[in-house]
């Protein structure tokens, strides 16, 4: 939903997600220091949890406010990067600050609730742990597979925040029956059991000098643990992209595989955190293991086709058999690594939390202390993932590094273990002789990714940039293809040149006077560039700045676009800039985008043709590609006819040119322009060399598209049904050849 507001250019979305972290962190710090002087903390939690589930009801208003005061200042603002950020973290944060607070507070007060019932804290934080990881999977998968899809999102928010308050008030209820002398007794034992002691040290050891070394040894462990885990799910989010499409599901499933894998590990290692163990040692071990599975993380892969073949009719039995693919890269990918995750975090938290009984009188602050750092961590390896591992270094360098980092923190936690220092030497030095041995046979994502997906061909180019992973590979036939987070997005092949050319070519054609153009999106150039030669002044705003320097590569299909004197580029979201710009245009058009992919809700919904709408000058057209299934077609022709209720439909079918007022087509402006050099190459490659082949390539008004399309609902931005594309049927592709209509009635006589 910021997105909506602040645009899903990386910088933006970093914004808003060191603002949501910043709050847990916030929380966590405050709870550490009020959780153990308050006397019934699981009231405090039920409060909490009543304040979230009231400011996600009023989230969606907050945010629509929100955004109508960024468009109105938005002109006052410096049009710098570094003033942009900070006005909108500042924004963000005044968003978010309450909720993400609440939510930061949540884990020291329930834990604290729970030590207080019993000696056996190990263990309650080891099931806490891996039972909210759990109901993150649920909420997860939920929310990707059936509650935006169906509700929604404003309703989504309200399921959620009831939830929220059902948690609140069941934990108030539950505080209250609490006699204060029962929980005096609990936050005081005079008698019962001692908890039992964390590793086989002499009494008295977790209170000595040495002791307090070997916890802050944990503590800034866990720290850079924060760090590597958020910066692998950047660089292994856009990695497995390439393999798994940039789909809701793929993004859904793949967050759900971590946080299986945390949970289970969680449930696994709760029942022993209690016991007497060498947990030092046993730290030292998972952080040596986690280096080498995330080495290894991407070499699966290579199985993926034959897994996935397995692997279909058994989620076919459950669940759509289209997520067996999805489902089976990340178990393959990111399963190992997130289970030794899961182990790791609840003994990393005991051995900090400490286990003499006295010190139950500190757990929560020794909790939220441990948890803001790893947040703190976290923010840090989420930024640093995207804007400087990934761009600067490489998938395969930046998953080399952080397991190595992995790997240093074990080293350290063993150099500090119970064992032995002959036992520690030789297993330290195997393990890095080993390490090293991996890290020089890592497999080249890359490579692995032509491998899989495009067996026969080799890689030109590739840029891993901050907005996207951009790949230029060559087919045995010569042809040049070019994939956007592993999305076909260009080719220089005859068929995707023309189809993609002719959206640039036709409003030119159609237009009896274009002179301001927009492209939102540049591929490989092939629209802009079509737009390009007949010599208008030409805007184009693309997201990625990897997505230039590969268009470069394809000046054999798109005019040389990027050095012509009458275009402009802007690197920033499309959306975005047409809410925010002044200025105003003829033409507005856009490269394609398959509606399936993730985001694609953003522009294809009502609200995103009324922005195309509101930079439109009087008489101005928008051009619209739209293909799909049967369903999907007839929903977002739908939608358009709902903001241009004079569209037309041109080709095949595929090109919706949306007006306000009826079209109106003249043979002299026609032949006027074909006079010009520009005219004449663009309407050659459009194959409309005359004014009667350009009536041919008429297909229906909007009365006929609008029988066609039927009722039905349209896309919105809180419902877009597209890229939840499970949720529609996909048994059929749309057929047009009923889509019929009479030209001449658009044409003006002279």
């Amino acid at each position: 939903m910021f997105g909506w507001v602040f645009g899903v250019t990386v910088h933006a979305a970093s914004t808003v997600w060191a603002s949501f972290m910043a709050g847990l962190a916030v929380g966590s710090l405050l709870a550490a220091k009020a959780g153990d002087r308050v006397r019934v903390p699981l009231a405090w939690f039920g409060g909490a949890e009543l304040l979230i589930g009231a400011t996600a009801i009023a989230s969606p208003a907050i945010l629509r406010e929100i955004e109508r005061a960024y468009g109105a200042a938005y002109s006052s603002f410096p049009h710098s990067l570094p003033a942009l950020t900070l006005v909108r973290f500042m924004m963000a944060f005044a968003v978010l600050i309450v909720p993400t607070t609440m939510m930061g507070a949540t884990l020291p007060l329930v834990v604290k609730s729970s030590a207080f019932r019993t000696g056996r804290l190990g263990e309650r934080v080891g099931l806490l742990y891996g039972s909210n990881t759990t109901g993150a999977i649920v909420g997860t998968l939920s929310a990707g597979l059936w509650l935006i899809p169906g509700f929604g999102i404003q309703r989504t928010f309200a399921i959620a925040a009831a939830l929220n308050l059902i948690v609140g008030l069941s934990a108030i209820l539950v505080a209250r029956r609490l006699q204060p002398g029962d929980v005096a007794r609990r936050l005081h034992p005079s008698t019962g059991p001692r908890w039992p002691e964390l590793v086989e040290w002499q009494p008295g050891v977790e209170r000595s000098p040495k002791g307090s070394a070997l916890r802050i040894v944990v503590l800034g462990v866990f720290t850079l643990s924060g760090f590597v885990s958020l910066a692998l799910e950047v660089v292994w989010f856009r990695v497995l992209t390439l393999f798994l499409r940039p789909t809701v599901y793929g993004f859904a499933i793949m967050l759900a595989t971590i946080l299986a894998g945390i949970a289970i590990g969680s449930y696994l290692v709760a029942p022993w955190l209690d016991r007497r163990f060498r947990w030092i040692a046993v730290l030292a071990t998972l952080e040596l293991a986690l280096a080498f599975a995330v080495v290894f993380s991407l070499g699966p892969l290579l199985q993926l086709s034959a897994f996935s073949d397995w692997l279909t009719p058994v989620v076919g039995r459950v669940a759509p058999a289209w997520l067996a693919f999805p489902i089976a890269g990340s178990l393959l990918a990111l399963l190992p690594a997130a289970l030794l995750m899961g182990v790791a975090f609840p003994i990393g938290l005991r051995v900090w939390a400490g286990s003499d009984a006295d010190e139950s009188e500190t757990v929560a602050r020794r909790i939220g202390l441990f948890y803001s750092l790893n947040v703190a961590g976290a923010i840090v390896g989420s930024l640093v993932g995207g804007f400087v591992l990934l761009p600067w270094f490489g998938s395969r360098a930046s998953l080399n590094g952080l397991a190595a980092i992995s790997f240093g923190s074990g080293l350290v936690l063993l150099a500090v273990s119970e064992l032995r220092r002959g036992p520690r030497l030789i297993f330290g030095g195997a393990a890095a002789m080993l390490f090293a041995v991996a890290v020089a046979r890592s497999p080249d994502p890359f490579a692995q990714f032509i491998a899989v997906r495009f067996p026969d061909e080799r890689i030109i180019w590739r840029d891993e940039g901050v907005e996207a992973t951009v790949v230029v590979h060559q087919s045995s036939g010569g042809d040049l293809a070019m994939t956007i987070n592993g999305n076909h997005q260009a080719s220089t092949d005859a068929g995707t040149t023309y189809v993609h050319r002719r959206i640039g070519h036709l409003p030119m054609a159609l237009h009896h006077d274009p002179r301001s153009i927009l492209v939102i999106g540049l591929g490989g150039g092939a629209t802009a560039g079509a737009v390009s030669v007949h010599g208008p002044s030409v805007d184009i705003v693309e997201l990625s700045g990897s997505v230039v320097r590969a268009a470069a590569m394809f000046e054999a299909i798109n005019y040389g676009v990027l050095s012509r004197p009458n275009v402009h580029l802007r690197v920033d979201d499309g959306r975005n800039y047409m809410l925010l710009t002044p200025k105003r245009y003829d033409v507005v058009t856009a490269d394609v985008i398959h509606p399936i992919f993730a985001g694609s809700g953003n522009v294809y919904s009502a609200q995103y043709f009324r922005v195309m709408r509101r930079v439109l000058n009087d008489g101005g057209m928008v051009v619209q590609w739209v293909a799909g299934t049967n369903v999907e077609y007839k929903i977002i022709a739908r939608t358009f006819l709902s903001v241009f209720p004079e569209t037309t439909v041109w080709g095949d079918g595929s090109l919706l040119v949306g007006t306000l007022e009826p079209l109106r087509l003249r043979r002299s402006d026609f032949e006027r322009k074909l006079r010009t050099a520009g005219g004449a190459q663009g309407f050659r490659d459009l194959n409309v060399e005359s004014f009667d082949r350009l009536r041919a390539a008429f297909t229906a008004g909007p009365d006929e598209l609008r029988a066609f399309v039927g009722d039905g609902p349209v896309l919105t931005d809180d419902k877009p049904v597209v890229e939840y594309f499970l949720s529609l049927p996909r048994d059929r592709d749309v057929d047009t050849s009923s889509l019929k209509g009479d030209v001449s009635r658009y044409i003006v006589p002279e």
